[in-house]
C-alpha cells in the first residue's frame, strides 16, 4: 500500500463502543467483494505498516494477520472511508481464497445464478488460467494457446463481425459478437501470460 495518501482517513474512522470499525475486503483487480472483518486501531497501524491486511477477530479476541497460516495474505492496494466515517473499504490483491472453507469469497452462499454481469470477466479469465494450467484434451481455449497466430486471426475475424453486427444486425447479434471478441481478447492476452487488469490499468491511467 502506497505511503503517500490523498486523502488521509485514520483521523476521521469512527469506531464502535467497542473500538471496532467494520472492514469490507474487496478485490483490487476485479472489483469482487470477499470478505467483511473488523478492525481496530491497532489493526489499521499493522496494515499501514506492512502494506498487509491485518484485522480484530472478534471469535478469538486478538488480532490477525489475514493469511498469516494459510498463506492467503492480502496485500492492501487502497484503503477508503465511507461516508459516515463508520464502514472502512480495503481494496486488496489476494494472494488466495479469502474464505476459510478454501472459496475465492466468503460470499459464496445464497443467489449465485444468474451471477452479477461484472462477475462475467474475473470468472472468465479464471477459467482461461485453468486450463492453460490443466491443459483438458479437446478444449477449445487450448487449442488456441497452442496456436499464437490462430488466436491474432480470430481476433481480428471477431472484431470484423462486431462491427458488421452493429452496423447490420440486431442488438441481441450485437451483444453475442461482442462476447466472442471479449473470450478471444481475453485468450490472446493470457498467451502473452497478461490479463484484462493490465489492460485497465492502462485505461485507468489515461483518464488525467
Amino acid at each position: 500500500m502506497s505511503a503517500a495518501r490523498d486523502d488521509p482517513i485514520d483521523g476521521r474512522i469512527s469506531y464502535d463502543t467497542q473500538g471496532l470499525v467494520p472492514c469490507v475486503v474487496q478485490d483490487w483487480g476485479t472489483g469482487e467483494v470477499l470478505m467483511l472483518a473488523y478492525m481496530n486501531e491497532e489493526a489499521l497501524r499493522r496494515t499501514r505498516d506492512t502494506g498487509e491486511l491485518h484485522l480484530w477477530s472478534r471469535s478469538r479476541g486478538e488480532q490477525w494477520h489475514k493469511g498469516a497460516t494459510s498463506g492467503n495474505v492480502q496485500s492492501v492496494r487502497a484503503l477508503r472511508l465511507d461516508c459516515d466515517g463508520d464502514t472502512l473499504l480495503a481494496l486488496v490483491e489476494p494472494a488466495g481464497p479469502a474464505c476459510h472453507t478454501g472459496e475465492r469469497t466468503c460470499f459464496h452462499r445464497g443467489d449465485l445464478e444468474p451471477g452479477a454481469p461484472y462477475e462475467a470477466l474475473p470468472t472468465l479469465e479464471r477459467t482461461l488460467a485453468e486450463r492453460a494450467r490443466e491443459r483438458p484434451q479437446g478444449s477449445y481455449t487450448v487449442e488456441l494457446l497452442d496456436d499464437p497466430q490462430r488466436i491474432g486471426e480470430k481476433v481480428m475475424e471477431e472484431a470484423e463481425e462486431v462491427v458488421r453486427a452493429a452496423r447490420e444486425e440486431s442488438h441481441e447479434r450485437l451483444d453475442e459478437e461482442a462476447a466472442d471478441v471479449l473470450y478471444h481478447l481475453l485468450v490472446l492476452l493470457r498467451s502473452r501470460e497478461r490479463s484484462l487488469v493490465d489492460a485497465e490499468r492502462v485505461l485507468d491511467g489515461r483518464r488525467a
